[in-house]
């Protein structure tokens, strides 16, 4: 992790130099001389510049010291020590408001979301587009984990949010502070709220920002002939929180959520049966585990094995990568690799979008305005499926929009389909036996036979594509079973719980994520919800909208002139339901980062007053810790 732009240049040439003398030592001249090369140097340094000017024209500059601020403008909560929750806190604190952060977990998961990822564990998007604060410095367009980690950890130390942290300490309740008796103390601004964490009367806040994320604990689906103990947690100690109410991830502590202990697993014989026999009563009784625990160091495979992944998500796509990147295919060679391999099929209920991790690409989707399927949409669909998606565009969505869900962000599961090393499945897995997974067509499913189909009945199995590639769709009137030696169960994760929140909060029709802005409580705007509402988007969740969101909320407490009323905060939902009435998902459900920013703006546009404050909400100038 570089510390300074002279130490990222300093690291980049030092590859450079080292790649440049391994390739002369060698008698590699066409490397050593490739202009490639080169420019790809060349690059990196302008890369690392560019972020020189960003973070000179817009970090805000932190506290002098870890003391108290001698005259904060306020005291902000926040629920949550992720990329959200130590972005947050870091605006706060330089914009002159005190800041406690709660985090339920220990010190070790400072970072949230990413300490909980393996170590190869990398951006899917361009790391411009992951700016999640004007202090980070990335020394490459891709970074991994640990430096991921390094990055948060620098910006919660440089702002002195060391000291302002509680770890072990879960949230279990937010609630409005009673006014003092003499009302002296709130004389100049009475109107608005104040809240206490937990019950703890002796410290009051002017506003609480909840950072738990949208994914909290693994997802175990139950299917029959599953056993009973999959997924169940280990009995905890009492003093120890159990809940799962703060900063979340996706990829959470094997010691925490532990699947059934993993006994061997043996090569099967056969990977598909067309037979309908019953095994009623015939557990499966081999590995079963949630896909955020394949790289758990106990989980091991000899070689040969056939994995089933069930689910087609991002959790699927990279459950697919990690068993691939560990154990090999058994269609790599096994003299090159030095592994046995494995066999790979993956159980689809349904087929999402998966773009290109390009920059220029990702930032031209995203930038559709509208956060809707559009008449036009049709274009970048054609221009995946035909680009992209070469070779398989059998696996182009044919009934899902581009902008009608979330889509995946990867560049070599195609590739692995492509190349046999994945079996695509299209179908329904309905029960487990002791043999595999049994799969049916998929709900809703058309019979897909035609007279071709009749003619030729072989086109029922897989089908070789370009490459060597296999999809197969399981038609409905169809049950087959897939024999297994394990079962990644790549289904997502269940949404944290905001229960420690007021209900009153969010009346009928104002849940999440039909909020204010997406993010704002419509009955009281002091409680923001940054990248804790939303469902399905296209863009990035760490990004400059967390300080811009951050900097609404400061502009509120500062600015009651600014302040929205509930009605005002509710006819905003209203408005953007009717404008997007018929959107799949509802108004809500799906939006776009231009979309995003057009609401922001709108937040200045829409209330004229509000203008002094453009520069200072967008760009962070303006106001300071004293």
């Amino acid at each position: 992790m570089p510390a300074s732009i002279a130490e990222a240049i300093q690291e980049d040439t030092n590859e450079y130099i080292a790649e440049s003398a391994k390739c002369l030592h060698s008698g590699d001249l066409f490397t050593l001389l490739s202009p490639v090369r080169l420019w790809k140097y060349i690059w990196d340094i302008f890369y690392v510049w560019t972020q020189a000017i960003i973070i000179l024209i817009f970090k805000p500059p932190p506290p002098h010291s870890s003391k108290t601020l001698t005259k904060p403008h306020g005291r902000i909560a926040v629920i949550g020590a992720g990329i959200t929750g130590v972005s947050s806190a870091a605006h706060a604190i330089a914009h002159g408001f005190e800041v406690v952060m709660f985090e339920q977990h220990p010190r070790s998961k400072l970072g949230g979301i990413w300490a909980h990822e393996n170590s190869t564990s990398g951006l899917q998007l361009n790391s411009l587009l992951y700016r999640f604060h004007p202090a980070v410095l990335w020394s490459r367009a891709f970074p991994l984990r640990d430096e991921i980690l390094g990055e948060i950890e620098k910006i919660w130390k440089e702002y002195h949010l060391d000291t302002r942290t509680k770890f072990d300490t879960e949230v279990t309740s937010v609630q409005r502070a009673t006014p003092p008796s003499d009302g002296s103390e709130w004389s100049e601004d009475p109107d608005r709220s104040r809240w206490i964490i937990n019950d703890d009367s002796k410290t009051i806040f002017d506003a609480v920002i909840v950072t738990v994320g949208t994914c909290g604990a693994p997802n175990w689906i139950k299917l029959p002939g599953m056993p009973e103990n999959v997924g169940q947690e280990k009995k905890k100690p009492k003093n120890k929180k159990s809940k799962n109410k703060g900063s979340s991830s996706p990829t959470q502590d094997t010691s925490q959520y532990p699947p059934s202990p993993y006994p061997p697993a043996s090569p099967s014989n056969d990977s598909t049966s067309d037979t309908k026999k019953d095994d009623s009563g015939e557990d499966f009784t081999k590995t079963i585990i949630h896909s955020s625990q394949l790289d758990s160091p106990e989980f091991q495979l000899k070689g040969g094995e056939r994995v089933v992944v069930i689910g087609s998500g991002a959790s699927g796509v990279e459950a697919v990568e990690t068993v691939l990147a560990k154990f090999g295919s058994v269609k790599d060679d096994q003299e090159q690799t030095k592994k046995k391999g494995v066999e790979v099929w993956m159980v689809a209920r349904d087929d999402k979008w998966i773009i290109p991790r390009n920059i220029m690409i990702d930032t031209f989707i995203a930038g559709q305005p509208f956060g809707r399927q559009m008449p036009l949409s049709f274009l970048w669909e054609a221009f995946l499926r035909n680009w992209h998606y070469r070779g398989v565009e059998e696996l182009a969505p044919k009934n899902r929009g581009i902008y009608e869900g979330t889509p995946v962000v990867n560049d070599t599961f195609l590739g692995h389909v492509r190349d046999g090393r994945c079996h695509y499945i299209r179908g329904e897995p309905t029960k487990l036996t002791s043999e595999g997974v049994l799969v049916t067509g998929r709900k809703g499913q058309c019979e897909s036979k035609s007279a071709s189909d009749e003619k030729n009945p072989r086109k029922k199995s897989l089908q070789p594509r370009r490459g060597g590639g296999a999809v197969e769709e399981v038609n409905k009137s169809e049950e087959k079973l897939y024999s297994a030696d394990v079962i990644v169960l790549a289904t997502g994760y269940k949404k944290p719980s905001v229960d420690f929140l007021p209900a009153n909060l969010f009346p009928e029709g104002y849940q999440r994520p039909d909020l204010y802005l997406q993010n704002f409580s419509t009955e009281d705007w002091s409680i923001l919800m940054t990248n804790s509402a939303y469902m399905n988007a296209i863009g990035t969740v760490g990004h400059f909208h967390i300080g811009i969101y951050t900097r609404i909320l400061l502009t509120l407490l500062l600015d009651k002139t600014a302040r929205p009323a509930p009605k005002d905060m509710k006819l905003w939902v209203d408005v953007l339901r009717f404008i997007k009435r018929g959107a799949t998902g509802g108004a809500f459900g799906f939006f776009t980062y231009m979309e995003l920013t057009i609401w922001l703006l709108g937040f200045h546009l829409l209330r004229p007053d509000r203008l002094r404050w453009l520069f200072f909400i967008m760009n962070g100038w303006g106001v300071y810790a004293e």
